[in-house]
């Protein structure tokens, strides 16, 4: 199958720094290739990918200072895969409801996958405008806002299976928090858990730009706290490391969050998680199995007793079966077929009465 995978360009793929978006169009990118599949990535020059690259923009945008408006670059990149639309059996954007005006006046078959909150307002009129543009959700609980939308189907992210591995360890003896340091993640109800929990909490976080008056405000002070260790920012390679040594990894996030890679990041490496539950939590969390999924503080501490029932092992093969890259690249295989079927229907029928 001839296939465009077309990513945003704040972010090379896969990111130098922070960038989900990104992360999941490199795996992939990299999983349908490796299925022999014919891919082109449409993405920033600083791109590393073993598909055709086409670089819409030579670097990440973030990354460049010279530009002040970020749509420019991205228009011309939707006129770049216009132009070679008719090249490729489908076409998958991963910008949002970008491509809707252009792309559904042509015949080759597009989808786009929706990575982010769908609760906003101004998007109601868009998606009851662009009836026929169809979209992916990455958890059943991100389409609730927009079920008028043309839903193809739900795809949960995954990860390539040998990028994190649980790592051999005596005994586990801390609680993990790992991910951004922002008001919706809730680090500081982290580490109000561990406190009850009389455990110690190591936190691997970025803060961004935007959230460090929060961060000086709201969470600075609390890592003097004795049971609190802040590591800050780790990389890939450290975070093997980091999530097998501990107990368990804490996600109370007070948001819908539409998926939460962080969490299959721990099921990778065979450690439990104790998440609150929001948005995909329930979808991506087997209570039981790969974690717990609780209401509240008291639920977490409560959970944090129990961890000796699941078994890491269990864990990690349920993370293989559920959130491989590879199976993420099979059910995408089987949303493009869908596309391409309904496209050629009306194309058959309109050659038939030819």
């Amino acid at each position: 199958m001839r296939i465009a995978q077309i990513a945003p360009l704040y972010e090379a793929v896969p990111p130098k720094f922070y960038g989900g978006t990104e992360r999941v169009v490199s795996y992939l990118t990299e999983a349908l290739v490796d299925l022999g599949h014919d891919v082109t990535l449409f993405a920033s020059g600083d791109s590393v990918t073993s598909a055709k690259l086409k670089a819409a923009w030579p670097r990440a945008l973030r990354l460049d200072p010279t530009v002040r408006d970020a749509m420019a670059p991205h228009v011309l990149l939707m006129e770049r895969v216009r132009n070679v639309a008719h090249e490729f059996d489908v076409l998958h954007f991963h910008l949002d409801y970008l491509p809707f005006p252009l792309f559904s006046t042509l015949d080759t078959p597009f989808v786009t996958t929706l990575h982010g909150r769908l609760d906003l307002p101004e998007l109601q009129p868009i998606f009851d405008t662009f009836t026929q543009a169809s979209v992916v959700s990455i958890s059943d609980s991100q389409r609730l806002p927009l079920k008028q939308a043309n839903w193809l189907n739900t795809i949960y992210h995954g990860l390539p299976e040998q990028l994190l591995t649980p790592q051999p360890h005596k005994k586990p003896e801390y609680l993990a928090f790992l991910g951004r340091i922002c008001p919706e993640k809730r680090v500081d109800t982290a580490i109000k858990i561990a406190a009850q929990s009389g455990l110690p909490l190591k936190i691997a976080a970025k803060v961004d730009k935007v959230d460090q008056e929060y961060f000086k405000t709201e969470i600075e002070p609390l890592l003097s706290m004795a049971h609190v260790e802040f590591v800050g920012e780790i990389n890939e390679a450290q975070k093997p490391e980091f999530l097998s040594g501990a107990k368990a990894l804490l996600f109370p996030i007070d948001w819908s969050e539409p998926f939460g890679l962080v969490m299959i990041e721990s099921m990778a490496c065979g450690t439990p998680v104790i998440a609150f539950n929001r948005g995909s939590v329930p979808e991506v969390i087997d209570h039981g199995l790969t974690g717990f999924v609780v209401e509240d503080v008291q639920g977490a501490v409560a959970a944090l007793q129990r961890l000796d029932e699941l078994s890491r092992t269990e864990i990690r093969a349920q993370f293989e079966r559920r959130f491989s890259a590879k199976t993420m690249a099979q059910n995408y295989l089987d949303g493009y077929a869908t596309l391409i079927e309904a496209e050629r229907r009306p194309m058959l029928r309109r050659v038939a009465v030819g």
